[in-house]
C-alpha cells in the first residue's frame, strides 16, 4: 500500500500547519488567518482544527513549516521587512529554486487577484523567470506589469531571464517592456535615453508599482553582470576591491547597501532605485554566492520584503 501523501493532501497539510502556527504560536485570530492566507473564516476554523487532528501541533509545530515560519518572523524583526516568506531548503539541492518561486508567486497571485488595478514592477534573472513559471494562468486585465531595466544582453539580444513580457502573457495584463539597453555609452547618452517620453512613462509606472520583485546578484566571476558581458574581468575586480558586493536591477551597491559611487552606475539606464525602498520591494533569492550581496540589501534597506529557504534565513541570522 502506498501511503505517501499525494501532491494535494501535502499542500493542506501546508496549509493546516500553516494556520496552526499563525493560531497557536503567533496569536491571530481565525478572522486573521482567514485574511492572512485569502480563504473564508470557515476554512480557516477547518485548517486550525486539522492541524491538531493531524498531530501538527503541540507545543510548537510539527511540521518543517512551522521552523521556516520562525525563522521568517525573526529576519522579518532583525531587518525590519514589510513581508517575509521562508520555504523549506532541500538538503540535496540547496540552491534549488522551486520552492522559493512558489512562494513568491503565491504572494503575486494574491495581488492580481485585486478587483483593484494593481501595478507590479519586475526586474529579471533566474529567480523572477522561476516565480513567473510557477504563476497560473489569469484573466487580469486590469492590472499593468512594468519592467525595471531594459532587456538587451551587451551584444544587442534578448535576455532570456526577462521575466516581465512571460508574465504579462500568462496573466493577461498590459505590460511595459523598458525600452532602453541596460547601460547606456558615457552620460550623455544616458541623458537622451532618459528624456524619451515612453521612458518616463515606464519610470513613472514603476515607481508606483504596488508590489516590485527583483533578483540579487552577487560580484565576482559568476556574477551575471560578468556572465552577460556588461562587466569585464578588470572592471569587476577594481570594484570589488572598492568595496562593492552585490547589483539588483544592474545597480552596484556595498556591504552598508549604499549606491557605489562608480562609471558603471553613471551609464546605468535602469529605473533608480529608492533608499530606502519605500512600496514593497520584494528579493527573490537563494544561494550561498547571494548571501553577503542580499545581506547588504538588506541592511541599506534596498528591499523591504524577502523570499528565501531556510538555509539562506539561518545564514542571515548567524551574521553580526
Amino acid at each position: 500500500m502506498n501511503l505517501k501523501p499525494t501532491t494535494s493532501e501535502t499542500a493542506r497539510l501546508d496549509d493546516a500547519a500553516r494556520a496552526g502556527w499563525l493560531y497557536y504560536v503567533a496569536g491571530n485570530t481565525q478572522d486573521e488567518i482567514a485574511r492572512k492566507l485569502g480563504v473564508s473564516r470557515q476554512s480557516a476554523q477547518r485548517l486550525v482544527a486539522m492541524a491538531v487532528s493531524e498531530r501538527l501541533v503541540k507545543v510548537r509545530i510539527d511540521h518543517p513549516i512551522g521552523r521556516c515560519m520562525d525563522l521568517a518572523g525573526e529576519v522579518k524583526d532583525r531587518f525590519a521587512l514589510r513581508f517575509c516568506e521562508i520555504v523549506p531548503s532541500d538538503p540535496d539541492a540547496p540552491g534549488l529554486l522551486t520552492g522559493a518561486a512558489m512562494a513568491a508567486a503565491a504572494e503575486v497571485e494574491r495581488v492580481l487577484k485585486s478587483d483593484t488595478p494593481q501595478i507590479v514592477a519586475l526586474g529579471t534573472g533566474r529567480a523572477l523567470k522561476a516565480t513567473v513559471e510557477q504563476l497560473p494562468r489569469m484573466s487580469c486585465p486590469q492590472h499593468k506589469i512594468v519592467s525595471l531595466l531594459g532587456n538587451m544582453m551587451a551584444d544587442g539580444s534578448a535576455t532570456p531571464y526577462n521575466a516581465t513580457i512571460a508574465m504579462a502573457g500568462r496573466v493577461g495584463a498590459t505590460h511595459y517592456p523598458y525600452p532602453l539597453p541596460v547601460l547606456a555609452r558615457d552620460k550623455a547618452e544616458l541623458g537622451v535615453l532618459l528624456a524619451q517620453e515612453a521612458v518616463r512613462s515606464t519610470i513613472s509606472l514603476a515607481e508606483r508599482a504596488d508590489v516590485t520583485l527583483v533578483g540579487i546578484g552577487q560580484m565576482g566571476r559568476s556574477a551575471p553582470l560578468f556572465v552577460d558581458g556588461f562587466l569585464p574581468g578588470p572592471e569587476m575586480e577594481a570594484l570589488m576591491a572598492g568595496g562593492a558586493v552585490g547589483e539588483i536591477t544592474s545597480w552596484i551597491y556595498d556591504r552598508d547597501g549604499r549606491i557605489v559611487d562608480c562609471d558603471f552606475n553613471r551609464r546605468v539606464a535602469s529605473v533608480p532605485l529608492p533608499q530606502p525602498a519605500e512600496r514593497l520591494r520584494i528579493a527573490v533569492a537563494i544561494g550561498e554566492a547571494k548571501r553577503p550581496a542580499l545581506a547588504a540589501a538588506l541592511r541599506g534597506r534596498l528591499v523591504n520584503g524577502l523570499v528565501t529557504n531556510e538555509l539562506m534565513a539561518e545564514g542571515l541570522l548567524a551574521a553580526p
